[in-house]
């Protein structure tokens, strides 16, 4: 009925009664994804965007903060979170834990919005105080987070972006890599930074990423969205690379159509709030290879939902994406 009244925009998947109508579609039947397409995250971020920290909390009932990356990333970007946050770590000794995670997370982006995107031949001495300012802030709010619950593991994932950030130790990034592992070996977003801190632009070696993610592959259960880290290793590669069709081999097209086989197109891969982040992974990396079977699979199954991530390593993601959907 609600499509027959106002056309397309407002479909809404009937197998989840907290999915967003999609909005209207741009060119090629493309949209942004928002809130995770999640109505209940939605509502959390439009209660962190109001300062409203009792509605935050009502709207956090849902989720498992201390578990979901992909919900504490949303409420990380909002613009001014951290100009009340703090409020709610003084104040609030009962949710302290969770308020010290949400600022925590905040500072990390709003550092990282202050030193920008740019080389860091690039970067003012004074973005650099800036960022290592806000991150040093993070640091403090997570490590007391988790302190106060042992059991969270997205602390040590954050403090795992932080401490890349602050090129501390790889002795210390590796014992907050081992600890988030203690409390979910298979833990997607961990082995992400995991994967970019072994990157050669972070201090690794050539190849080190591709043969980390095959290990994590390798003790992966069929339809566990860990076997995205394939798809983000090849990514990690090109790059790296001074070639921009690096990926485009027989063997690298074989190894993304089996991981993703394995893991997102698997009939036990569960389509949690967000899942089109993991497809946009595989989307992006079957198309750097020129794969052309699997990949069509993949935008048929986004149908349009776009994320930025990954495809922010591209001077106009939102258009590249455009462009393999529209060649899928």
């Amino acid at each position: 009925m609600f499509s027959k009244l106002f056309g397309r925009g407002a479909e809404r998947s009937a197998a989840d009664p907290h999915a967003l109508p999609i909005p209207p579609r741009q060119k090629h039947g493309v949209y942004p994804l928002r809130a995770l397409g999640d109505a209940r995250v939605l509502a959390l971020t439009e209660a962190a965007v109001a300062g409203d920290w009792e509605a935050v909390k009502a709207a956090l009932a849902p989720f498992d903060l201390g578990r979901d990356h992909q919900v504490l990333g949303e409420l990380a970007d909002v613009d001014g979170l951290q100009e009340w946050i703090g409020r709610a770590v003084e104040e609030d000794e009962e949710h302290r834990a969770t308020a010290l995670l949400i600022s925590g997370t905040r500072h990390i982006s709003w550092g990282w919005e202050a030193r920008t995107a740019a080389l860091a031949v690039n970067v003012t001495q004074e973005q650099w105080q800036v960022f290592h300012e806000r991150l040093q802030i993070a640091e403090e709010q997570l490590l007391e987070a988790a302190e106060l619950r042992p059991d969270w593991i997205t602390p040590w994932r954050r403090l795992l972006t932080s401490g890349r950030g602050m090129s501390l130790s790889p002795a210390v990034n590796e014992a907050r890599f081992h600890a988030a592992l203690r409390r979910d070996p298979l833990d997607l977003e961990s082995h992400l930074e995991w994967l970019s801190q072994v990157q050669p632009r972070w201090g690794g070696e050539p190849g080190q990423g591709l043969a980390f993610a095959r290990g994590a592959l390798a003790r992966t259960p069929q339809g566990h969205r860990l076997g995205c880290v394939i798809a983000m290793a090849h990514i990690e590669d090109w790059v790296e690379s001074d070639r921009a069709e690096c990926l485009e081999t027989a063997d690298i097209q074989a190894e993304l159509r089996a991981a993703a086989d394995h893991s997102i197109l698997h009939p036990a891969y569960p389509r949690r709030p967000g899942w089109q982040h993991d497809f946009n992974m595989f989307a992006m990396a079957l198309s750097l290879a020129g794969e052309r079977h699997t990949v069509r699979r993949v935008f048929q199954a986004l149908d349009g939902a776009y994320t930025s991530w990954p495809w922010t390593y591209f001077a106009e993601p939102e258009k590249q994406f455009t462009r393999c959907h529209r060649r899928a």
